[in-house]
């Protein structure tokens, strides 16, 4: 892996305006994506990872924007560039999977008119080359018949067809950075388990830095390198995935985890996160977890903690560790991580 970083997001806050409120959906996190490097971002619905993909690629509208920080790539902070600069680099350099390709795809276009729609816009193609080019990717992510699957229009493609359109519109223009939100949600464990494997191909032959977002942990564990957590908009544990799975410091990360089918073996029950991610109007001044966590102390309602490293590779927002070890160890022994 190349130590370029590709990605650096500085303090990004992302503001919604809302019945003459504002909230923060992402509140100042900040990480990094170096090239060839695969960062996953896991958390509940509301967590916040949608709406941080969707401001680094510039899709933020009204009521909607960045309010603070910097989004560079190789360097550059993508905030300061203009539409049509920033065009130029979206779908060019950086490409994104959405989350549903049923209604990411245009139903009235052929999937012919939209993968060549990237190619006519950032190449300089003849019609006859984006065909060729078309069918070439087709061909890539594993679709029989292009010629007729070119010809066709998305209702008449099955999920996990139309997600791998979806792979190759992507990779149409051979994009340094590609983000994937939740391209495996609507699929079948056999097909998840497909289309995982053309992405790490696809990112191997190209060289390619993605940052794939999910609530599946399973699915992380697989494929990415290093992991951030996010919960109400902020980041609360991150680092190397095989440190955040085998020996995570935050107690939302390991309610995410003991939550696990393989982690309840042997057991009648599985494990729960009791309650749900609270919306921005309930957040506290303190640990957005509080609310839920089995280990809060007072100081938790009052104080957000910062990211702390207590030795480990991964880093988590947790006043526990400020406490020491052993309260981390007796949290995991009560829900059955050890």
């Amino acid at each position: 892996m190349d130590h370029e970083v590709m990605l650096e997001v500085q303090g990004l806050t992302t503001t919604f305006q809302s019945n003459h409120q504002s909230f923060h959906a992402v509140d100042g996190i900040s990480f990094q994506i170096r090239r060839g490097e695969t960062l996953g971002v896991v958390g509940e619905s509301g967590c916040g990872k949608s709406v941080t993909s969707l401001s680094i690629m510039g899709l933020i509208k009204h009521p909607g924007k960045v309010s603070h920080g910097q989004i560079k790539f190789k360097g550059t902070n993508l905030l300061s560039m203009s539409n049509k600069q920033l065009r130029q680099i979206r779908g060019n350099q950086i490409s994104m999977i959405f989350q549903e390709p049923m209604t990411s795809l245009n139903p009235v276009y052929t999937i012919g008119n939209q993968i060549g729609e990237a190619l006519s816009v950032h190449t300089k193609m003849n019609k006859k080359q984006i065909r060729e080019r078309t069918i070439e990717l087709l061909q890539m992510v594993g679709i029989p018949r292009m010629e007729e699957i070119i010809k066709a229009h998305p209702h008449q493609l099955s999920g996990g067809m139309r997600q791998r359109v979806m792979i190759a519109m992507a990779m149409a223009c051979k994009p340094e950075l590609l983000i994937a939100d939740e391209p495996t949600t609507a699929l079948d464990v056999t097909i998840q388990a497909q289309i995982l494997e053309l992405m790490r191909e696809l990112q191997q032959a190209n060289g390619m830095s993605m940052m794939l977002i999910s609530h599946d942990l399973g699915v992380v564990s697989e494929v990415c390198d290093r992991v951030i957590v996010m919960y109400a908009g902020r980041i609360v544990e991150q680092g190397p995935v095989r440190d955040i799975l085998d020996r995570p410091q935050h107690p939302y990360t390991r309610g995410l985890l003991a939550s696990l089918p393989k982690h309840a073996k042997g057991e009648r029950r599985l494990h729960f996160i009791p309650g749900q991610v609270p919306p921005p109007s309930q957040w506290g001044k303190g640990c957005r977890f509080a609310g839920r966590c089995a280990s809060v102390m007072e100081r938790c309602h009052h104080e957000i903690p910062p990211l702390i490293d207590n030795g480990a590779p991964n880093q988590a927002a947790c006043w526990l560790i400020e406490k020491g070890g052993d309260s981390l160890d007796a949290q995991r022994n009560e829900i059955g991580i050890s």
